[in-house]
């Protein structure tokens, strides 16, 4: 991809993302995802209704009438997401790729972060970690990360690795953060890593699939290119016993993907490429 082509790329996701994160998702994500507490602002005159606990002595001594503090939220947040760019996300049969519902999720996410003046950073990850990005703000650096997200590339061929990713994240970033975890799970055992990440942050597992992960049609036969290994091989897809097969694969890793979610007290979504991601993330913030 040249720089033009990446740049118009980056300039379209931009225009739709941030669209959707100032008109859909600003409020729901702000009030999904809480600040660290309250802090002082100000002060004002107690009016009927206001709780005496918060009456400032100093201040309606030298007035001889009651002053209340007057407390905000503190906002400010991180948020961290650990995005999968490993070969197998180079998939799709329904409207886009993985990688593309991938990028896209991301973005919305960023935006929806700095429109509430929340930090982000960012974990890109195949078989190892490939980039990071630490948490910062401001739009010079949401621009930035949508770049890599379009233009980054695994420099290995190597199976997917989301435990190395969440070992990544337990030791570079100390603060509780708020992560979300982007990927097919496509990957190696990753429970012991996701139990410790869960501890220390609020994560959210966002599961990207095709529908033909799960159900191999029957097309006869056909030649596959495995997108990590570079393996060419021939699959007779009118065997029934080869579909099976394939399904119970995918079936195998769901299983395994939604239990570690569940035992490791996560939140987990599944999102398929043909499906509409704005109804799944809206549901999800409002029932939080």
């Amino acid at each position: 991809m040249t720089t033009a082509e990446i740049l118009k790329k980056v300039r379209r996701i931009e225009i739709k993302t941030k669209g959707l994160s100032n008109h859909i998702f600003a409020g729901e994500y702000h009030s999904t995802f809480k600040g660290r507490g309250m802090s002082f602002s100000e002060v004002r005159e107690y009016m009927p209704g206001d709780d005496v606990k918060f009456i400032d002595w100093n201040v309606t001594a030298r007035f001889s009438h009651p002053f209340v503090k007057v407390f905000e939220e503190e906002r400010e947040l991180i948020v961290m997401m650990l995005v999968d760019i490993s070969n197998s996300t180079l998939f799709g049969t329904h409207k886009q790729l993985k990688r593309d519902l991938i990028t896209e999720l991301s973005a919305v996410l960023a935006f929806s972060a700095t429109t509430n003046n929340d930090k982000i950073g960012v974990i890109f990850f195949s078989d190892k970690v490939e980039k990071y990005i630490p948490p910062k703000k401001g739009k010079g650096h949401i621009l930035r990360i949508i770049r890599e997200l379009v233009a980054l590339e695994p420099s290995t061929r190597g199976d997917t690795n989301v435990g190395v990713a969440l070992e990544f994240l337990n030791n570079v970033l100390k603060k509780r953060s708020i992560t979300f975890l982007l990927s097919d799970f496509v990957s190696h055992p990753y429970d012991h890593a996701l139990q410790l990440a869960a501890r220390k942050h609020d994560l959210v597992g966002i599961h990207i699939y095709d529908k033909y992960d799960r159900e191999l049609p029957a097309a006869g036969l056909i030649q596959v290119l495995d997108s990590e290994t570079k393996e060419m091989f021939w699959v007779d897809t009118d065997d029934k016993n080869v579909r099976r097969q394939y399904e119970s694969d995918f079936e195998k890793k769901y299983k395994y993907c939604t239990q570690t979610f569940r035992k490791s007290g996560a939140s987990l979504l599944n999102i398929r490429t043909d499906e509409d991601y704005v109804k799944i993330l809206q549901s999800y913030f409002k029932s939080r």
